[in-house]
C-alpha cells in the first residue's frame, strides 16, 4: 500500500527516528489532572532532552563515550541531555539550584534546586537496551516537592507533586492517577532491585540479602534504571524496591512518585531515608515490615 508523504513513519527497530514523528511534547499532552506552571517546566525540559536522547539511541555506534570509573561509563548523549535540561530550565526559573550527575552542582538562591539525572540507564543505553529515563526532581528547602520521570522509548511520562498525587500520561491514556499495589503477601510480590557492578558496592552482603528476598518473593527483577524502578512500584507493576549507593539524581523524583501514590520510602533498616543515603527501600505500606524483616535476616 502507498504511503502519503507526510504519512507518520513508525520506528522499526533502531533506525534513526528522524523520519518519524516526534511524539513528545506538551502540545499533544494536555494533561487531565491539574498541573503546576513548575511541573509543566520540568516536562518540557524533559521532552527538549528527549529528542536527542531517542535520535541518539538509534545510531548509538556512533557515540563518543568514556569511563567515569569500573563500569561507569558517560557517554556524549548524557552530556548533550544535561546542558539541555540546564538551559531549559533556567530559562524559567533562572535563581534556581542545579546539581546533576555529569556537570556538578551550581548553586542557586539556597532555596529551590533541581536534583537531574539527564539519563539514567545509561550502560541499557549504550548497550541498545530501550530501558531508561530522564529523570527531575525539584527540591525546596530540603524536602522534594515536584518530580518528573521521562521514558522517551516507551513515550511514559511520570509526574508528581507534593500534596496532588502522582500521574502517568501514555500514547493511550492521560493523566491516571498512580496507586502502589495493595499486596501484602511476600510470597505474591514482585520486587525490584539494583545489582552492584565491578568496583562498587559490597557483593556477597548484597547477594545473602538477595538470596533471602528470592526465598520468600514471587520474584525479583533488575532493569538497570532506578528512576523507572521507582516510578513502576508508584504504578503498581512493582510491589517493593531496595537497593544501595544510590545518588540524590536517581532517587530525588522517585521517591516522590512512591511517596504519592501511597507507599513509603526508608532505608533497609526502616530508618528514615535521607537524600542519597547509603540503602534505599520503597514499597507499599503493607509489605514493609515484611521487606524490612527478609532484607535484615
Amino acid at each position: 500500500m502507498s504511503r502519503a508523504p507526510d504519512q507518520p513513519v513508525a520506528r522499526i527497530g533502531r533506525a534513526p527516528l528522524s523520519t518519524g514523528r516526534e511524539r513528545s511534547g506538551p502540545p499533544e499532552r494536555r494533561s487531565l489532572a491539574p498541573r503546576s506552571a513548575t511541573i509543566t517546566v520540568m516536562i518540557r525540559a524533559a521532552f527538549a532532552a528527549a529528542k536527542n536522547l531517542k535520535r541518539d539511541f538509534g545510531e548509538v555506534e556512533h557515540l563518543q563515550i568514556s569511563e567515569k570509573g569500573p563500569g561507569d561509563f558517560v557517554s556524549h548523549a548524557d552530556i548533550k541531555a544535561e546542558r539541555t535540561l540546564r538551559a531549559e530550565l533556567a530559562r524559567t526559573r533562572p535563581e534556581y539550584g542545579f546539581l546533576g550527575e555529569e556537570g556538578g552542582e551550581t548553586k542557586g538562591d539556597g532555596r529551590n534546586r533541581w536534583i537531574v539525572d539527564p539519563l539514567d540507564g545509561t550502560t541499557n543505553f549504550l548497550h541498545g537496551v530501550p530501558h531508561f529515563a530522564i529523570s527531575i526532581g525539584l527540591e525546596r528547602e530540603g524536602e522534594i516537592i515536584a518530580g518528573v520521570i521521562y521514558q522517551p522509548i516507551s513515550d511514559e511520562l511520570f509526574w508528581a507533586e507534593k500534596g496532588n498525587g502522582a500521574y502517568v500520561d501514555t500514547p493511550n491514556a492521560r493523566s491516571r492517577r498512580l496507586r502502589v499495589s495493595g499486596r501484602k503477601d511476600p510470597a505474591r510480590a514482585l520486587v525490584a532491585t539494583g545489582i552492584p557492578n565491578i568496583g562498587k558496592g559490597d557483593h556477597a552482603d548484597y547477594h545473602r540479602r538477595l538470596e533471602a528476598v528470592t526465598r520468600q518473593t514471587a520474584g525479583v527483577r533488575r532493569w538497570g534504571a532506578a528512576s523507572l524502578d521507582f516510578a513502576f512500584l508508584a504504578a503498581g507493576r512493582y510491589d517493593a524496591f531496595f537497593e544501595y549507593g544510590l545518588a540524590p539524581w536517581d532517587v530525588a523524583a522517585g521517591l516522590l512518585l512512591v511517596r504519592e501514590a501511597g507507599g513509603t520510602v526508608s532505608d533497609v533498616a526502616g530508618k528514615p531515608y535521607e537524600l542519597g543515603g547509603p540503602s534505599v527501600l520503597a514499597s507499599n505500606f503493607g509489605l514493609h515490615e515484611p521487606m524490612i524483616g527478609i532484607l535484615g535476616s
